[in-house]
Formats: C-alpha cells, sequence, structure tokens
C-alpha cells in the first residue's frame, strides 16, 4: 500500500509571484514551445529538441541517448507533448545518467526543476516526494508529477516544460547531475576539482606566499621554532672582570 503525499507548505518562490505583464520580459524570458503554435516540420523538430534540452540538459544531448521511437510518435501526433515528456523522464538514457548516480533529496529536486520549472518549495517537499519515489519506484514518481495538477495548470498536454517565473544564477536544465555530495564520495575526485583549487589558495602556505616583504607574518613560524633556551643574558661579577687587560691598548711604534 502506497503512502499519500505528506503535506507541505508553499514557500514564496519566484513562480508564485503573479506576472508583472511586459515588465517580466528580459533577455532571460523562456521561449515557450508548444503545438498549437507548430506551422512546419521544422517546428515539430524544435519541440522536440526543447523537450530533450528541458529534460536532459544541454550537455547531454548526445546521439546514443536520443529516443527515436518518442520522436517519430510526436511526429505522427500518435503522443502529446505531456508523454513526450514523461518518456524522456523514465527513458533508459535518463535513468542512467541522472538516477542511478544521485539519492531520493536530490533526484527530487532535479526532476522539479526540469519537469515542474520549478525548485523545491522547502525540505518537507523532498521529504514528501522522496518517500513518493521509496514506495512507487521512479517511474511512479514522474508519473505523479506530469499527471499533478500543477503540472496540468502550467504546461498542460502540448506545451513543453520550462523554468517558470524570474530567471536567476544558471537555468536549472544545467544542473549537472553527476556531481552531488554523493557522487563525489563514490566516485571520488581529481586533482583539478575546483575544491583543490580553493584549498590550495587559502591554505597557510599560500597566504604567506602573497604576504609583502618583510611582513612580520612571513617569520612568526620561524621564531615559534626556535629553541629559546640558553640564550638569556649570563650573571657576570664586576669582581670577576679584569678591566686591565679589556681595555684595549694602542701598541708601542
Amino acid at each position: 500500500m502506497a503512502l499519500p503525499l505528506l503535506q507541505y507548505k508553499p514557500s514564496s518562490q519566484n513562480q508564485r509571484v503573479k506576472s508583472f505583464g511586459k515588465a517580466d520580459l528580459n533577455e532571460d524570458t523562456p521561449y515557450i514551445y508548444r503545438t498549437e503554435d507548430v506551422s512546419s516540420y521544422t517546428d515539430i523538430e524544435n519541440i522536440i529538441w526543447a523537450g530533450y534540452r528541458q529534460v536532459f540538459s544541454e550537455h547531454e544531448i548526445l546521439r546514443f541517448n536520443r529516443q527515436k521511437n518518442l520522436e517519430s510518435q510526436v511526429k505522427n501526433g500518435s503522443i502529446s507533448v505531456r508523454d513526450f515528456i514523461r518518456g524522456l523522464a523514465r527513458s533508459e538514457a535518463f535513468y542512467r545518467l541522472v538516477v542511478s548516480v544521485n539519492n531520493n533529496y536530490r533526484l527530487v529536486d532535479i526532476i522539479l526543476k526540469r519537469l515542474l520549472g520549478r525548485a523545491p518549495y522547502n525540505k518537507q517537499e523532498e521529504i514528501a516526494w522522496s518517500i513518493v519515489i521509496g514506495t512507487k519506484g521512479f517511474d511512479g514518481f514522474v508519473n505523479a508529477i506530469i499527471d499533478s495538477q500543477e503540472y496540468n495548470d502550467n504546461f498542460g498536454e502540448n506545451t513543453v516544460p520550462y523554468q517558470r517565473k524570474r530567471m536567476e544564477a544558471r537555468p536549472f536544465n544545467l544542473d549537472t547531475p553527476r556531481y552531488g555530495e554523493d557522487f563525489q564520495e563514490k566516485a571520488g575526485t581529481v586533482a583539478t576539482d575546483w575544491r583543490f583549487t580553493l584549498d590550495k589558495f587559502y591554505s597557510r602556505k599560500s597566504q604567506e606566499r602573497r604576504l609583502p616583504e618583510g611582513d612580520p607574518r612571513k617569520y612568526a613560524d620561524m621564531a615559534a621554532s626556535v629553541n629559546p633556551q640558553g640564550n638569556y643574558a649570563q650573571r657576570v661579577s664586576a669582581h670577576d672582570l679584569d678591566y686591565l687587560n679589556l681595555v684595549p691598548q694602542r701598541g708601542r711604534r
């Protein structure tokens, strides 16, 4: 028996802000691909590639990841854009590239961004949908998202999902799925990883190297390593001094 979806409160995110019309339009406004605007074969091709970019991301659109069976069904009208998106998200290629290398929480984050066009509202929503993955499996989770009222209200049957409302930072469909903390711990990292660069930059030795010449901080470690024992002034009594021999004398010419 599948558990019901846990309740969570939507936070005030960009996609929930009412549109201001033309004031919202700028260079980051996404182009909306939908079958209602199709007038040629090229338009259908554009819809297909927009679906690939949204679901698979730009850097994962490779020839061996293409789903030609789904493409042909879209072209001849056998399936809607909604089912095309569903098929891409449930394909073996997507499972291999995204699902198998992430935990449930990160999967929720990626799928909400790519299929609903928004980030998770909060941790409670991530937990709620991760339970759906655990009980219904990943395919059941994808079906629940695409068949949801939110998907239907925003994209319907014929519109390719897109990042909704105001754009900030990098686009959602460019989030790299293989660079979560879990994958890094499992597969390891290479010396060119940016974290090694930061560690090297902020290391003690690197900071000292950037200090100007003559700065006492450059020699703090050297000064601390000097053994102070035996360097105190010797206690000498005036009675023990031979003043006649200590005073320098000029020799005779």
